[in-house]
């Protein structure tokens, strides 16, 4: 026998076959397989049947796995007050909502031409894919709240932190999309959890690159020097610079002022998408100019004509050479702990020599200087040191290490 009156959360969970009413026209309907969906029957103003009697239809509102009682609730209000005007929602109802699985793949379809490349892209969805799909992705984009974003988010939040934050930042992008198109309201989940500190910090595990004592480098250098290949000019210009490897690998000739003395990183090859300029020393300018005979575009030009030299090269030199528990960007750290330990260089110059950021924001704002100059006399000694003629160094005029 069917039950009347107001359901509850705990009866949608329990009760057995049959059609269950909650009043107002809306119905559960339990399957002799038990599988449940909501249903609402609605009588259309004006409208009448083949027999002449008032026209009432019923239509579905999706499985009570996934639409919960007070969304079933709002959804045959809706039905009920087109019918009341006069409308057949067959025709007139708002379009079903989406699942969250469906929505999200939506988004990424139409975010395809932002992507860098097709890996992003891919990586993009494969995350959702694997970690919200299995748990909210059949659930209506518009039922999705801070529950379900936990239910994901929780069981890698600690394990794999990282995949964790990205995670949290596509479902927060998808509902963030929704809430435009108009199928949710109300503040996003992603950042209500956020606010509220709902999961537990996790302190980031720092990967550094390994790298070479500075004391190693002269005579790591000079092993460098007797060697021909195009690999061991380029890491010879690494270990001078501090730089990243796809910034000397990239270097191309219309970069170089060799009158000033300055190489200028353009910002599509920087970290941080600003132009950064480099001081060239005499040992890296001794390096370089040699290598215009080759008329390539770039200044380290690989086997192939006019294409620069794989980003690979370099470390598989290092490997040849038997140098172990080292890498070409853990030169960069090398350089850092000279420059304080040795040269006592302050943070600031020492920094913007690695193209760093320093300070906030507003800090930078007012700092426009990239003190190129007193990175020029740091770039010096460091090139002193590395090819093992320290202590020749001069200085230029009103320029000190200290910035003094």
């Amino acid at each position: 026998m069917a039950l009347t009156g107001k359901l509850t959360k705990k009866l949608v969970e329990n009760l057995g076959p049959g059609r269950h009413g909650d009043g107002s026209g809306l119905y559960l309907v339990v399957d002799p397989s038990l599988a449940r969906r909501w249903i609402v029957r609605v009588v259309v103003k004006g409208q009448k049947n083949k027999k002449g009697a008032p026209l009432r239809t019923d239509f579905g509102l999706g499985g009570a796995d996934v639409v919960t009682l007070n969304q079933a609730r709002d959804r045959a209000l809706d039905y009920r007050r087109m019918a009341k005007q006069g409308l057949n929602p067959r025709y007139n109802a708002k379009r079903e909502v989406q699942s969250f699985e469906e929505f999200a793949q939506q988004v990424h379809i139409d975010r395809m031409p932002t992507w860098k490349n097709a890996k992003h892209g891919q990586q993009w969805i494969n995350t959702l894919r694997d970690y919200a799909f299995p748990k909210i992705g059949r659930m209506p984009i518009d039922s999705i709240g801070q529950p379900e974003v936990m239910m994901c988010l929780a069981p890698i939040w600690t394990e794999k932190h990282e995949t964790a934050k990205r995670l949290a930042q596509r479902i927060k992008t998808v509902l963030d999309v929704a809430r435009s198109k108009g199928f949710r309201s109300g503040e996003n989940p992603v950042t209500a959890i956020k606010e509220a500190r709902s999961l537990p910090k996790v302190k980031a595990k720092v990967k550094h690159h390994k790298a070479m004592a500075w004391q190693d480098v002269p005579a790591f250098y000079a092993d460098l020097q007797t060697r021909n290949a195009m690999a061991a000019k380029a890491l010879m210009l690494t270990c001078l610079t501090g730089s990243r490897t796809s910034e000397v690998l990239g270097m191309t000739w219309d970069e170089i002022d060799s009158d000033a003395r300055v190489w200028t990183c353009p910002a599509l090859r920087m970290k941080t998408g600003e132009d950064h300029r480099v001081p060239l020393t005499d040992e890296m300018l001794a390096i370089i100019e040699p290598l215009r005979a080759m008329q390539s575009e770039y200044v380290f030009e690989g086997q192939k004509r006019h294409k620069p030299l794989s980003n690979m090269a370099m470390l598989m030199l290092l490997r040849r050479m038997n140098v172990e528990g080292v890498t070409v960007h853990g030169f960069r750290s090398t350089f850092r702990d000279w420059a304080s330990e040795v040269a006592g260089a302050r943070r600031e110059v020492a920094e913007l020599s690695l193209s760093h950021r320093v300070g906030s924001d507003v800090e930078r704002a007012y700092a426009r200087s990239d003190m190129l100059e007193k990175r020029r006399v740091l770039m010096d000694r460091w090139s002193s040191h590395v090819t093992g003629s320290e202590g020749t160094v001069i200085a230029l005029p009103g320029a000190t290490l200290d910035g003094k």
